[in-house]
């Protein structure tokens, strides 16, 4: 008689059931967490006005730079990403400040990934390293077994 059971036994075991609920964990927080984050704040609604930079051609008066701890909290160029330029449009001679992305932090976030990643690679070799000594050690002891059985 064959059983109803779709799942292989080998997707039984601990080892993979821990695994696979720490998968769904991960995911349900990531679903969940942006769903929290998304959620509207009831505050006092500002007039939405579309910056003169998005509609007309404009001319970068202060290069990219980093905003103050008050400029961070004030300015909206500023909370996205910690770098700002004043800019002047042409058409309406108006002076906005636009977030921008420094090469200074580009470049800093670079040598973060490149840490991550070195990280990463050696830790993968050292568990490659350490599988293969023990499949090695395993097959040595099934060898010797064989040979002591004779």
């Amino acid at each position: 008689m064959e059983s109803d059971c779709r799942i292989p036994m080998s997707c039984l075991r601990p080892r993979i059931l821990a695994l696979h609920a720490l998968f769904w964990v991960l995911v349900s927080l990531r679903v969940f967490g942006a769903a929290l984050l998304s959620e509207e704040k009831t505050t006092v609604a500002r007039p939405v006005t579309t910056p003169c930079w998005q509609m007309e051609e404009f001319v970068v008066a202060v290069e990219c730079s980093r905003c103050n701890t008050l400029q961070s909290k004030s300015w909206a160029a500023c909370i996205q990403t910690g770098y700002a330029e004043r800019i002047n449009c042409t058409k309406s001679n108006k002076d906005e400040y636009k977030s921008c992305r420094s090469t200074l932090m580009e470049e800093h976030l670079f040598w973060k990934f490149e840490g991550a990643t070195l990280g990463l690679t050696i830790l993968f070799a050292l568990i490659v390293v350490a599988r293969q000594r023990s499949l090695d050690r395993l097959a040595s002891e099934k060898v010797r077994r064989q040979i002591e059985s004779i």
